[in-house]
């Protein structure tokens, strides 16, 4: 991997998590100590992270949590289009998984006002925006704290969902590709999705077009793990023809 490949993707798993270690980065990109510390060194010059002993955390990750507002927020317009998709296939008494993510999020927003509906989530946000409604019941689950994605991960958050049986899944990526499948920034998030994933009957991709073709870090699994994709008008025909061909359905929202 060159150079500003790995800078960009320990930025990326930075972004994620919100801070990393110095010895778990250098494990996970087979490099020295020395060079993680040159490469977070190169990034704090760049004004994305802070250093601190042993690590560096994501300069925002306090303004955000205190706000409750997610890190990510491109391609709002296109997500909100998806999540409008979305809730035509949630039903009246359904129990649903709800990712955490920006998708999800307007997901969640367009439930407002649902009844007879349980939401599962490991999203914060997501659980303090349901929690309210009369109509639904929202369950979360355990886990260590995300601060950008203001989520619950590793294995107390998938220890969560075994033994339930649920009929949906909205799931949430950071990047698809025929090779890698479903990627994500973050390794502990990997045994949380595929918990997701054995809960539940149905499961709903949920990514606007700019994901396709994009690889992250940490590989779940191949494309077959997923039933359906929602996404936008933007995806290219080769990678409709490439879900065609590992039958799973692209839905296209409007």
């Amino acid at each position: 991997m060159l150079p500003n490949q790995r800078k960009s993707k320990i930025l990326a798993v930075i972004k994620e998590d919100g801070s990393a270690k110095v010895a778990e980065l250098a494990r996970i990109f087979k490099v020295t100590e020395v060079t993680i510390r040159q490469d977070l060194e190169k990034l704090e010059d760049e004004g994305m992270v802070v250093r601190e002993h042993g690590g560096a955390f994501l300069k925002d990750i306090p303004r955000h949590v205190e706000g409750l507002t997610l890190s990510n927020k491109s391609n709002l317009a296109l997500k909100e289009m998806i999540a409008a998709t979305c809730v035509s296939y949630i039903e009246s008494g359904d129990t649903i998984i709800l990712d955490s993510g920006s998708t999800t999020t307007e997901i969640a927003k367009k439930l407002i006002g649902y009844k007879s509906l349980t939401v599962i989530t490991n999203a914060l946000n997501i659980a303090l925006m349901l929690g309210g409604e009369p109509g639904i019941d929202v369950i979360m689950t355990g886990g260590e704290f995300k601060p950008p994605t203001l989520s619950l991960t590793g294995q107390k958050a998938a220890d969560f969902f075994e033994g339930l049986n649920v009929q949906k899944l909205f799931l949430a990526t950071a990047g698809v590709t025929l090779k890698a499948g479903l990627t994500y920034p973050s390794l502990s998030d990997l045994v949380v999705k595929r918990a997701m994933i054995n809960a539940a009957g149905t499961t709903y991709l949920v990514a606007d077009h700019t994901k396709f073709g994009k690889n992250a870090l940490a590989s779940l699994g191949a494309l077959s793990l997923i039933d359906y994709i929602i996404t936008d008008s933007g995806i290219r025909e080769k990678d409709r023809r490439v879900f065609k061909d590992n039958e799973i359905e692209v839905i296209i929202a409007s």
